[in-house]
């Protein structure tokens, strides 16, 4: 239940091709040479880009390696245009298919007089989704086995450790009601840094897994902006328990700078991972990110929360957690503006205002150097472009430029990401009641589900401001914001509220996220977190080493939590 496939078919070595990669045999009946262009469909708006020559009688030189692990569109031309082929250019032959990993598919080109292309199947391909099933069976297997033997070991254990109610992040006062302490906080927190960690192993090298290329919603683009969210969610837990215990503001504020700059030094150090070459060195990153966005919103909570709001109406009061926060809104809707306005009024040199593609080739080479529009060129011209992120995904998909998905202008939008979060946690500090909590998640998440919706207009790429991570679009924060309110909820309901389930084995790696995260970026080519068995050229195998990696930082986390050892920034 694995996708395996024989070594050599026709001569050809099928274990030399990688993960999602395919052996296309061309022949071409006649004595005209022919060029091979194709497209993914991932690049949007794109040319046709050059694959190779296609000689007469040319035996294995024909013979060549594809990456299908997106459908893939193909033109015949005999002639060479160059790198790209436009919609203006005559063809021979034009064809799509959709190819699998380790098949093996002949192309043929008949050279008559009517010259028409011809793509058959030589062998099948290898179905990459069977690795699921053997999995599923092995964690089922192995969930049955250590639960019974937990079980009995519980039983004859006089010294049973009992599992602590909250997360040290959010402890609260004696002033404080104890209801505001959810396990599922911290479990939410644990789903986010385990999911990180899968991810950044590779995930299984499933496309749709990692990172989308541009714009688009894949399952790695949900890790960063929930754990915003749930960082946004604990920052008036945090202050309410300062502010209660009589701790000047100045102080407060003092240990939120702090804060703040050790998150911005341990990501640089984390950038330098590679080696500190100073005139190479990223400046902006993940942990970045969060310090500049835990800094803003925290200083705009201390200095602008309202407490006592004198309410007549009804609606008001059912409505007090959003109303405490109305000059929160405010600041956060000049932000927003800003944002807008600069991202569609203000053109970087050389490209059209409003313009957030990858460039490159998007848009038939039309503005090649405007990779990420203002967006890009701002932190290109404040950062430096050696000092921002080299290897995004569209560099390789659309040739376009170096482009930090973590840069500094993004970080507008991503402190209203964790304003939201914010906006959570005052929900559940206001409002104590099980339907209560439960009607207003589903609210927030329904209300921003949809404005996302309406933002990209429910497409990829055709909306007014598509869903996009890279740039951190505002569709992206209300789809994602919206996604983290449903989680947030189903974890509020199964172990807060039904009572169904603890939370394990997320809830301790939500205690620890900080360690975790630190730990696997420094460890993450080390044994025995990571290991290469063979070819390491199947998606079987790769799944295997990402669930090793997540399954064996939580058992790190389950061990810190038995020794009563946490740690917080």
């Amino acid at each position: 239940m694995i996708e395996y496939t024989e070594r050599y078919f026709r001569g050809l070595d099928l274990w030399s091709l990688g993960v999602d990669e395919a052996f296309v045999n061309a022949t071409i009946n006649g004595l005209r040479s022919y060029f091979v262009y194709s497209i993914s469909d991932e690049c949007d708006k794109c040319p046709y880009t050059k694959v190779r020559e296609i000689k007469p009688a040319n035996g294995d030189g024909n013979v060549f390696k594809l990456d299908v692990s997106r459908k893939l569109g193909f033109k015949i031309f005999d002639r060479n245009l160059g790198k790209y082929a436009f919609d203006n250019e005559s063809f021979v032959c034009q064809f799509d298919a959709n190819l699998g990993e380790f098949g093996v598919y002949d192309l043929t080109i008949d050279d008559s007089v009517t010259r028409f292309c011809s793509l058959e199947t030589a062998k099948q391909p290898v179905n990459i989704y069977l690795p699921f099933l053997t999995i599923a069976l092995v964690v089922l297997v192995l969930t049955t086995v250590l639960t019974c033997g937990l079980k009995f070991y519980h039983r004859i254990s006089s010294t049973q450790l009992p599992l602590a109610p909250a997360s040290p992040t959010s402890e609260p006062t004696t002033n404080e009601p104890r209801k505001v302490r959810l396990r599922s906080l911290d479990t939410f927190r644990g789903i986010a840094i385990m999911l990180m960690i899968f991810v950044n192993s590779g995930g299984g090298h499933y496309w749709w897994m990692e990172h989308a290329t541009w714009n688009g919603l894949h399952v790695a683009d949900l890790v960063f902006p929930w754990f915003l969210f749930i960082m946004g969610v604990c920052i008036p837990i945090s202050l309410r328990s300062q502010v209660g215990r009589n701790i000047p503001r100045r102080k407060i504020l003092a240990n939120v700078a702090m804060r703040s700059f050790k998150l911005f030094c341990i990501g640089l150090c984390l950038n330098s991972i590679n080696g500190p070459k100073m005139a190479e060195l990223r400046l902006f990153g993940v942990l970045q990110r969060f310090g500049v966005a835990y800094f803003v919103i925290s200083v705009i909570h201390l200095y602008f929360y309202t407490e006592n709001i004198q309410l007549q109406s009804n609606l008001a009061r059912h409505n007090i957690d959003i109303l405490r926060l109305w000059k929160h809104w405010v600041i956060m809707g000049v932000i927003v503006l800003i944002y807008l306005l600069i991202l569609f009024l203000v053109p970087a040199p050389g490209c059209p205002s409003g313009y957030f593609g990858p460039g490159g080739k998007h848009l038939m080479v039309l503005h090649p150097n405007c990779t990420g529009g203002i967006t890009g060129y701002i932190d290109r011209i404040i950062l430096g472009n050696n000092h921002i992120y080299q290897h995004p995904t569209a560099r390789y998909v659309y040739d376009a430029l170096a482009f930090d998905p973590e840069g500094l202008f993004g970080c507008l939008p991503t402190i209203l990401q964790v304003f939201l979060g914010l906006q959570c946690g005052m929900l559940i500090l206001t409002h104590t009641e099980v339907t209560a909590r439960i009607r207003r998640l589903t609210a927030w998440g329904i209300v921003l589900g949809l404005l996302g919706g309406v933002l990209c207009s429910f497409s990829k790429n055709d909306g007014w401001i598509p869903v996009n991570k890279n740039l951190w679009s505002l569709s992206y924060v209300m789809t994602t914001g919206s996604l983290a309110f449903f989680l947030l909820l189903i974890c509020f309901v199964l172990i807060d509220v039904k009572r169904i389930w603890s939370g394990n084995p997320f809830l301790y790696a939500g205690m620890n996220a900080i360690i975790l995260y630190v730990g696997h970026t420094v460890f993450h080519k080390m044994l025995p977190w990571h290991w290469r068995i063979g070819l390491m050229n199947t998606h079987f195998m790769l799944m295997c080493e990402a669930l090793w990696n997540a399954v064996l930082w939580n058992g790190i986390a389950y061990y810190l939590f038995e020794k009563k050892i946490f740690y917080s920034v």
